[in-house]
């Protein structure tokens, strides 16, 4: 295990920017129109979303808490199916919560980066094959262009799209391609409203071989690396859009549409070549049994950031997602550290990192499930009272030192917790 209590004093460059991310499914309650909320009440999802967090109504506390906490931005999603719940109907009293949403986020000195598709879309979108057929991204650019036009004197900095470059399904590539496509039509359309920087994120995964000296696992290594985190920094250095089973593409417009990289990072995963998806069992002696159920995380690998944003030395950087679940909030504690040390290192070998999003801001739903716990505040899910987690105050004191040091290292913890939930 790490020594965070060995770690030297860490000092962050000026106008580091600091926040914390959501997105709009998993906090705001009651997206009745996305396609998730129809596949949660149709039983294929593992739970539903219901009220999540109920920040829908009491998005003006949330707010508030935020600005106490010390950020001084937010990464948060406006769902496309609350302001366009039917097809061709605009929801003008959507619009205008997401626009006092926006301006309090402002009022309260807190720059609001903006998702626009954070997994969810209109179910009416769905019914006509989504993503899935090309022609269908007009109806994606007709909302770009709707809320943006409206929002865009509000919002510091954009991201088109969340992770749609992680999966490995086998026929994931058209999807993939046709993301592509709509990620640059829609940074071209908020470009014609301002000028702020946009950007699409990307889940940054640390595929490292399960069997280091197995030429086949390190093969199959490269080739997944290829298939969720290459092919799109290829296709926005190039324009050329490369991936298995399709002819090469060349999109006029794509190159370029990234003013800088977005990624999302939470741990490394082992690549078995033995395996159909892929998927390698963690070494016994590194698992983390943070949590009753091993929820995305399980281990603790801070180096995997650094190898990762390395390859990122292009454009400015900002790690928009990355944070632990954990029952034991100390965990959360030492995550921050370990992270924030090896993002300063990265930076200084030379990667632009500008900025870093914790996830996330408050406990939520997490995809079919209550049971993860992310959060830097705690949310009662009968209550939906709001409790700052010892972390949101260590996290606080990181934003107002602009660094990570022992001195709060230890006012927070003074011993590494328990490896096992009990």
């Amino acid at each position: 295990m790490y020594d965070i209590f060995s770690l030297p004093d860490l000092s962050f460059p000026d106008n580091f920017l600091w926040g914390s991310a959501t997105a709009g499914h998993q906090i705001e309650g009651d997206n009745i129109h996305s396609q998730w909320w129809a596949e949660e009440r149709e039983g294929k999802k593992e739970g539903p979303s219901g009220k999540a967090c109920n920040h829908w109504e009491l998005y003006k506390d949330d707010i508030e808490l935020i600005g106490e906490l010390g950020h001084r931005a937010y990464r948060m999603s406006i769902e496309w199916s609350r302001i366009e719940p039917q097809e061709g109907f605009w929801d003008e009293k959507a619009t205008s919560r997401y626009l006092d949403i926006l301006e309090r986020l402002r009022k309260n000195s807190i720059a609001p980066f903006v998702t626009l598709h954070h997994f969810t879309h209109p179910l009416w979108f769905e019914k006509k094959g989504g993503f899935h057929n090309r022609d269908n991204i007009r109806y994606f650019e007709r909302f770009v262009e709707y809320i943006v036009s409206k929002t865009a004197h509000l919002v510091e900095s954009w991201n088109v799209f969340n992770e749609f470059n992680f999966s490995r399904h086998p026929h994931g590539g058209g999807l993939k391609i046709n993301f592509l496509i709509a990620h640059s039509r829609g940074y071209h359309i908020i470009k014609r409203h301002c000028d702020k920087p946009v950007s699409t994120t990307v889940a940054f995964t640390n595929w490292v071989p399960l069997r280091k000296n197995n030429d086949i696992d390190r093969r199959m290594t490269d080739y997944v690396d290829f298939i969720t985190n290459e092919f799109f920094f290829h296709a926005i250095r190039t324009g050329e859009i490369i991936y298995p089973h399709f002819d090469a593409e060349y999109v006029p417009g794509l190159k370029g549409s990234c003013d800088y990289w977005a990624v999302n990072y939470y741990s490394r995963t082992m690549v078995d070549s033995r395996k159909a998806k892929f998927q390698g069992d963690r070494f016994v002696h590194k698992k983390l049994n943070m949590i009753k159920r091993d929820f995305y995380m399980s281990e603790m690998y801070p180096e995997g950031l650094i190898d990762n944003i390395e390859r990122l030395t292009d454009k400015p950087v900002y790690v928009t997602e990355n944070g632990c679940s954990c029952t034991d909030d100390r965990w959360r504690i030492v995550a921050l550290a370990l992270h924030l040390c090896a993002i300063k290192e990265a930076i200084d070998r030379g990667v632009d990192v500008r900025g870093y999003f914790h996830w996330s801001t408050m406990d939520n739903y997490e995809w079919g499930s209550f049971e993860p716990r992310f959060g830097l505040v705690h949310v009662d899910f009968d209550t939906f009272k709001r409790t700052p987690k010892p972390s949101a105050w260590f996290y606080r004191e990181i934003i107002e030192k602009d660094g990570v040091t022992q001195e709060s290292i230890r006012r927070y913890l003074n011993e590494l917790p328990t490896m096992r939930v009990q």
